[in-house]
C-alpha cells in the first residue's frame, strides 16, 4: 500500500507536468503557473524526507498519503484551470472539498497532537474538531479574498490573473464545501499524520500558533488591499 501510495503520487505528478504543457500551448498563462505551482507542493514531501532532519524525513516519507493527496488535490486544481471549472459545474465544489479536507487532515492531526502533549492546549475531542473546522474556514476566507485581490490587481493592470474570482455566490459556495471537507475529516477522526505532528509536539504548536496569526493577519493585510486597488481602480 505504501509504495502503490507512492507510484499514484508520481503518476499524479506527472499528470500535473503534462497539464502545464498543455497550459503552455495553449498560451494559457494562469493555468500553466498554477501547475508549476501545484507541482511544487505536490514536491513538497519529497523535498522534507530528503532536507528535513532523519526523523521528519523518515515520518514524512513514511506517511505515503500525504504525497498522493497533496498531488490529487494538484492535478485536479490544474484540470480545472483548464476548462473543467467553466465546463463542469461541480468541479470547483470537488476541489475544494479535496483540498479542504487535505487541510483539515494536517491541522487536525496537529490539534490532535498539541492537545495531548500540553495542558494549555488540552482539548476535549469536541473542541479539537471545532478548531480544525474554524481555522479551515478561516484559511478559506484568506484564499478567497487572494482571489478578490489577484482580480482587481489583473484589471488594474490589464493582465490574465493568476488567480479567478467567479462572484460572492461562488465565494459563498467555496466556503461551504470548505466546510465539507474538514467535516469529512472531523466526523471520520482521519489522524493520518499524526505521527509527522508527533516528531515535535513542540513544533507542531509553534506552527499551528504562527499559522494561526499568520491566517488573521494576512486576512487583514488582503482586506485592505481589496479596498486599496478598487479605490484605485476607480480613481483611473
Amino acid at each position: 500500500m505504501h509504495d502503490a501510495a507512492h507510484v499514484a503520487a508520481t503518476v499524479l505528478q506527472a499528470g500535473i507536468v503534462l497539464l502545464g504543457l498543455v497550459a503552455v500551448r495553449r498560451a494559457d498563462v494562469a493555468a500553466a503557473v498554477n501547475a508549476v505551482f501545484a507541482l511544487a507542493v505536490a514536491l513538497l514531501p519529497a523535498g522534507l524526507s530528503i532536507a528535513a532532519p532523519a526523523t521528519v524525513g523518515n515520518a514524512v516519507y513514511a506517511t505515503s498519503e500525504l504525497s498522493l493527496w497533496l498531488a490529487l488535490a494538484g492535478f485536479i486544481h490544474v484540470v480545472g484551470m483548464l476548462g473543467r471549472y467553466e465546463t463542469v459545474w461541480w468541479w470547483d465544489h470537488l476541489t475544494h472539498t479535496v483540498s479542504a479536507a487535505l487541510l483539515a487532515s494536517v491541522v487536525y492531526s496537529g490539534f490532535v497532537v498539541a492537545s495531548r502533549s500540553s495542558t494549555g492546549l488540552a482539548l476535549q475531542p469536541t473542541g479539537v474538531a471545532g478548531a480544525t473546522i474554524g481555522f479551515v474556514f478561516a484559511i478559506g476566507v484568506f484564499w478567497e479574498l487572494g482571489e478578490l485581490l489577484a482580480r482587481d490587481v489583473a484589471e488594474w493592470l490589464d493582465v490574465e490573473p493568476v488567480l479567478v474570482h467567479y462572484g460572492w455566490r461562488d465565494t459563498a459556495l467555496d466556503l461551504v464545501f470548505d466546510v465539507v471537507g474538514a467535516l469529512i475529516v472531523v466526523a471520520m477522526d482521519v489522524r493520518l499524520f499524526v505521527s509527522i505532528a508527533s516528531v515535535s509536539p513542540s513544533a507542531t504548536r509553534t506552527a499551528l500558533l504562527w499559522a494561526g496569526w499568520g491566517v488573521a493577519g494576512g486576512s487583514v493585510l488582503l482586506t485592505a488591499g481589496v479596498l486599496l486597488a478598487r479605490d484605485t481602480g476607480e480613481s483611473r
